[in-house]
């Protein structure tokens, strides 16, 4: 079974930083794709950034263009999300998802098989 463990979410100011990472354990794909999605209360899941599997390929939603980056280390299993210029509004639940196998990534919650638990990111004003 295929575990995702992030860490790194916490409390922070506005205009501040956070660097979220996860770890996807035993991977015996290295080439999976793998995506950040998160969820405030109320509202819907969003996808935020995703990595595929071949390239290295990255999109962003366009709430955090600009201001996040998705980055991965392959000999680490890990990938991470570098998190800017946070906002208010940037506070939720944020969750790390990776593809069963597959290269393709995108930011819908369909493409991906497995979730991590999620981390909580609080950004005041």
């Amino acid at each position: 079974v295929v575990q995702l463990m992030e860490s790194g979410g916490g409390s922070v100011q506005a205009g501040g930083s956070l660097n979220l990472s996860c770890a996807v354990s035993p991977d015996t794909s290295s080439r999976r794709s793998m995506a950040w999605f998160r969820q405030a209360p109320g509202k819907e899941r969003e996808g935020v950034a995703c990595i595929s599997g071949d390239t290295g390929r990255t999109s962003y939603s366009d709430s955090v263009k600009g201001r996040f980056t998705v980055s991965r280390a392959n000999a680490k299993n890990t990938v991470y999300l570098q998190m800017n210029s946070l906002k208010p509004e940037d506070t939720a639940t944020y969750y790390c998802a990776a593809s069963g196998g597959s290269w393709y990534a995108d930011l819908r919650s369909e493409t991906y098989n497995y979730w991590g638990q999620g981390t909580q990111v609080t950004v005041s004003s």
